[in-house]
């Protein structure tokens, strides 16, 4: 990892690093844009027959297989499992359900005046399409993390998707009582689920993480099918001046071995701290390619002049995921995916078992939103009933600024009903 100052000589090379991590985007798609812009279109126009053919030659799929799972092969994988990963699962899934049910919105109604009556409905989306990557590692906690929100938000529909589903995330799958799921993966999966095939129906919004192709498959079908957003590689910052040392190394390599493109920065105000924590990271990541590679590229570690400007630099990368020192931290952090307080907040339990969703967003757009969660499956319709006394309130008002916009339709559909005498 390399170790900037921001004070002294190295203030300037530090700011030049920061300038560059705020400016970092999602993804950096422009290399396979045209080549998913073509998958795409083929999938858009051409349907199963261009999505047979990508399926064939990226997810090395056999003509003679089918591309929808079956729920016996999804049976046969959760009794294959062994029963302490099935207890593992059973746990994870209800932490993630506890959560996903407390950040339900509710319906609610409103009478701010006599003759108004407001209100909000909540109602779920009527389909969706959760993609599960299957790399480097199976992810059946990501089918997790993006079903389940769906369910709890009474989704009526559920496909999934994942290239080469590994058996543990078949038994996942079966585990949430998922009946549609696809051994589908790639810019394709995505064109599939936004336009429809005979295969696949279309669906209301893709949610889940994936690697370029897949980010850029999500962001050309985005005005014709709701996403979630566009996941980057994992991104990592420690803010600490009390931790531990093989604390915080092994939470920067842990979320360093997803890719070799993570970001792995660690702030503190301790230049004792910084050296260790770099010796301790350097020692870890010995024997683990991946997270030696990204630390290697993508490692900093920040030493700064005191606490302020360590919260302005971590506000500023406003990272995805985030582990501070005690739980008054939290007072004067404003930019961050999910936050983890203390030594004992190991990051990877959030990826698999705290509760809140490990789909977070990254690339700096941790300022703007927040991770996946139950409210990504649910719109919000707003409701409004007048009595006569209510129009005749606030019917006025409302008519001026009609005029006041030009706009005489609006003033006199609200003018007609205060015109009406009480007979009519």
């Amino acid at each position: 990892m390399k170790l900037l100052r921001t004070k002294g000589r190295g203030a300037r090379k530090a700011e030049q690093a920061l300038a560059a991590l705020e400016a970092r985007s999602a993804s950096s798609l422009e290399s396979v844009l045209p080549a998913v812009e073509r998958i795409v279109a083929g999938v858009r126009k051409q349907g199963n027959r261009a999505l047979l053919r990508y399926a064939a030659k990226f997810d090395g799929l056999p003509a003679s297989e089918s591309l929808r799972i079956t729920s016996d092969e999804m049976r046969s994988a959760w009794k294959a499992l062994d029963p302490a990963l099935r207890d593992a699962l059973t746990t994870a899934a209800n932490q993630i359900r506890a959560f996903a049910r407390r950040q339900l919105p509710a319906s609610w109604k409103l009478s701010p005046l006599r003759g108004l009556r407001t209100g909000q409905l909540v109602r779920s989306l009527g389909s969706v399409g959760c993609y599960v990557p299957s790399g480097r590692h199976p992810l059946p906690s990501t089918l997790l993390m993006t079903a389940i929100p769906a369910q709890v938000a009474g989704v009526g529909r559920i496909v999934v998707v994942s290239p080469k589903p590994a058996p543990e995330t078949l038994a996942a799958a079966h585990l949430l009582g998922i009946t549609e799921f696809y051994r589908l993966g790639g810019a394709h999966a995505v064109a599939a689920l936004a336009y429809g095939t005979d295969t696949i129906a279309r669906v209301d919004k893709i949610v889940g993480p994936g690697n370029l192709y897949v980010t850029a498959a999500k962001r050309l079908v985005a005005f014709d099918c709701a996403i979630d957003m566009l996941a980057g590689p994992t991104e990592i910052v420690v803010t600490s001046d009390r931790g531990r040392p093989a604390d915080i190394a092994s939470d920067l390599v842990a979320q360093a071995e997803h890719d070799p493109e993570a970001l792995a920065i660690f702030v503190t105000t301790r230049d004792d701290l910084a050296r260790t924590v770099a010796a301790e990271v350097k020692e870890r990541s010995r024997t683990n390619p991946v997270a030696r590679q990204a630390l290697e590229r993508n490692g900093i570690i920040f030493v700064v002049a005191g606490a302020v400007e360590a919260h302005e630099i971590t506000n500023r990368l406003a990272p995805e995921h985030l582990t501070v020192d005690s739980a008054t931290d939290l007072a004067w952090v404003q930019n961050a995916g999910s936050v983890f307080i203390g030594r004992w907040s190991a990051q990877p339990m959030g990826d698999y078992i705290s509760g809140p969703n490990h789909t977070l967003p990254t690339g700096g757009m941790a300022r703007v939103r927040g991770g996946l969660s139950v409210n990504d499956f649910v719109k919000l319709i707003t409701v409004q009933e007048y009595t006569e006394r209510g129009v005749r309130s606030l019917g006025p008002p409302a008519a001026l600024l009609a005029e006041a916009e030009g706009l005489m339709g609006h003033a006199e559909a609200i003018r007609t009903r205060l015109k009406r005498r009480p007979r009519d």
